[in-house]
């Protein structure tokens, strides 16, 4: 007769824990700060995994369209980490071997967006304190280089990444796109992304 009532107490101690108000609340419990603060990157130009707008097209793919401007495209995050110091910005063509065909860099920690057609210049006048990279490959100049692929569809990713350091001081006008890539990867401490189809 003790061991029934032994067992019955386990079953009933079982089950008030199975039905325990503290652990129903805590698996429908509300996303935390951090949740809510997720770091994205968005773009007024296209949604994400959207069509990339023809104005943000290159104008060196052999064809004289005047609707391919070859203008970045605007750009905005939010919810960076509390320690960035600055952000970069890497652009890539996911279906040609990972194609860098932007990397902006220094941007101050206070921006939270890039403008339209960022100037093609190593030192853009907007955001103040930007450098970018100098493209080499089918057009040869600084910073943006759109889409170029006229007989296929390809995927290009758009990522900005906070930074642990206000200037990336071992870059210069002259550092490639991949050594760029690669120094701001090792700076990075959180990153958003968008991808676009051209």
């Amino acid at each position: 007769m003790r061991s029934t009532r032994i067992v019955l107490c386990a079953l009933l101690v079982t089950c008030a824990v199975g039905l325990s108000p503290v652990a129903a609340s805590a698996s429908s419990a509300p996303a935390s700060p951090a949740d809510r603060n997720a770091f994205t990157l968005s773009s007024a130009a296209f949604a994400d995994g959207g069509l990339i707008p023809k104005v943000h097209e290159c104008t060196s793919g052999g064809g004289h369209d005047p609707g391919k401007k070859n203008e970045s495209p605007p750009l905005a995050w939010s919810g960076a980490p509390a320690a960035a110091k600055s952000y970069a910005i890497v652009m890539r063509d996911l279906d040609n071997a990972n194609l860098i065909h932007w990397v902006a860099y220094d941007i101050p920690v206070g921006a939270t967006s890039l403008p339209q057609n960022v100037d093609h210049a190593y030192r853009p006048s907007v955001p103040a304190g930007t450098r970018q990279v100098y493209y080499r490959g089918s057009a040869s100049l600084y910073g943006y280089q759109g889409p170029c692929s006229p007989s296929t569809v390809n995927t290009y990713e758009f990522v900005v990444h906070a930074l642990n350091r206000t200037s990336l001081t071992e870059l210069n006008s002259g550092s490639s796109t991949q050594t760029a890539a690669r120094t701001i990867a090792a700076a990075s401490i959180g990153s958003a992304r968008i991808s676009g189809e051209s």
